[in-house]
């Protein structure tokens, strides 16, 4: 059977017989990627009772019907389980969590973001990060109160990576 390139979708056939069937099947598959959600994140074991329509993401040592499809959506259909090989650039929503899982470079990651920037209602709210801010020192009059503030401030700076640690 001829597949699509990206999305590996069967293809119909010149004289093909019985062409509901390739195309059903194509459907399905493009029922399972399209806006597509998952319930929840990998997961070794596939569930007890899947939901018809729903789709999981495999684990890295997957077993049962899952084994030797590590890393594959499983998508659960009416005839049983369909598996789309992972491909760079597959996302999938995550409707237990809300978070998007992502497919990148071999694996799956969630709740990462890259972005050049973040703007909110047209303003950037965050860019690229700064350069270090020296900790607070020497002067004439010593306020340990407000270094203390500004340490405090700067910590928390660079602990969620705005500026660069001194």
């Amino acid at each position: 059977m001829v597949l699509s390139p990206r999305l590996g979708l069967p293809l119909l056939s010149v004289g093909q017989a019985q062409k509901e069937v390739t195309h059903n099947e194509a459907l399905v598959l493009l029922d399972a990627l399209v806006h597509g959600c998952c319930a929840g994140a990998p997961s070794d074991t596939p569930p007890q009772s899947p939901e018809q329509g729903c789709s999981y993401i495999c684990g890295v040592s997957p077993t049962g019907a899952w084994a030797e499809r590590p890393d594959n959506l499983a998508c659960w259909a009416e005839s049983g389980w369909r598996f789309v090989e992972p491909f760079d650039g597959l996302r999938i929503l995550d409707r237990l969590s809300g978070r998007e899982w992502s497919y990148l470079a071999g694996q799956w990651s969630s709740g990462v973001v890259t972005a050049s920037e973040v703007r909110i209602d047209g303003m950037k709210v965050l860019s690229k990060q700064q350069p270090p801010i020296s900790v607070a020192s020497g002067g004439n009059t010593i306020d340990l109160e407000a270094r203390s503030v500004l340490t405090q401030v700067l910590a928390t700076l660079r602990s969620h990576g705005l500026i660069a640690s001194a």
